[in-house]
C-alpha cells in the first residue's frame, strides 16, 4: 500500500495542490484535509503547506494554530506520525509550539522568490532519511517572513541534539545560523522554508525537492500508520 499523506488546506493556503500533485508524483497518495476536521483518520504523514493561512493577520501561522485540525496533529506527531510544515506551514508549527523559534521578516524587508542552495545537516529527521549530511540541493524559496530566530540558548541546543535539518549555503534572509529547516527532538516533526514541492518536475528547473519528499514518503511507510488522532 502506498504511504497515505494528508495535507491540511487552511483558508489562504495556496501550495496545497502542488504538494498533492508532488508525492503522487513520487508514488505516494494525498489528501486534502480541511483545517475544521478533528479527525486526522489514516494518514502515514501530515504536511502543512505553504500560503497565507486565515491571510496571515496578526501574524503567520497565529491564528492557523487555534484551528481544529491542530489538536489532531499535535496528537499524531505525539504518536510518533510524520508532519511537515513548509514555509507557511513552518510558521504554523512554531506558533503551536511543535518547533521552537518563530519566522520574522526577512533581512531587508524584501520579498524573496529565487532558487536557493541548501546543504542537508542531519539525515535523523522525517524529510531527510537517508540523504548524507553534507548532500546539496537547489530548492526555491517564495517568503516575506522566512528569517528563523530563536534566543542562543535554543541555538545551541538545536545544534547539540543535531535538530537543524536543513542550512542556506548562501543565507537570503538573514536566517540565525543559516537555517533553513529544523526538527523536533524525536526527528519526526519538521518545518522548512524552501518548497520542495516546486522542485519535483523537471520543468521547474530542479528535481532536488524530490530528494526531500521522497524521505518523507519512506518516513511515512515506516511510521505504520499511527492510531487516529482525534482532538479531545
Amino acid at each position: 500500500m502506498s504511504a497515505r499523506v494528508g495535507v491540511v488546506l487552511f483558508p489562504g493556503s495556496n501550495c496545497e495542490h502542488d504538494v498533492v500533485e508532488a508525492v503522487e508524483t513520487l508514488g505516494g497518495e494525498a489528501s486534502l484535509v480541511w483545517h475544521g476536521e478533528r479527525d486526522l483518520g489514516a494518514f502515514d504523514a501530515v504536511v502543512l503547506p505553504g500560503g497565507f493561512a486565515h491571510g496571515d493577520y496578526l501574524r503567520p501561522g497565529a491564528i492557523a494554530r487555534f484551528s481544529p485540525v491542530m489538536a489532531a496533529v499535535a496528537s499524531f506527531a505525539r504518536a510518533g506520525g510524520p508532519v511537515v510544515g513548509i514555509c507557511n506551514g513552518f510558521q504554523v508549527l512554531t506558533e503551536a509550539h511543535l518547533l521552537p523559534g518563530a519566522l520574522q521578516k526577512n533581512r531587508g524587508l524584501t520579498f524573496l522568490c529565487q532558487p536557493a542552495e541548501l546543504e542537508v545537516v542531519t539525515g535523523r529527521s522525517a524529510l531527510t532519511g537517508g540523504v548524507a549530511p553534507g548532500t546539496r540541493l537547489v530548492v526555491p524559496i517564495n517568503h516575506f517572513e522566512g528569517n528563523y530566530t530563536c534566543d542562543e540558548r535554543t541555538l545551541a541546543q538545536l545544534i547539540d541534539e543535531d535538530r537543524i535539518v536543513l542550512r542556506y549555503v548562501d543565507n537570503p534572509n538573514g536566517s540565525v545560523g543559516d537555517i533553513a529547516g529544523i526538527t523536533n527532538d524525536a526527528g519526526n516533526v519538521v518545518g522548512l522554508m524552501p518548497h520542495p514541492e516546486r522542485a519535483v518536475d523537471p520543468m521547474s528547473g530542479s528535481t532536488d525537492g524530490a530528494v526531500l519528499l521522497s524521505a518523507l514518503i519512506r518516513a511515512a511507510g515506516r511510521a505504520a500508520s499511527p492510531a487516529p488522532a482525534t482532538a479531545r
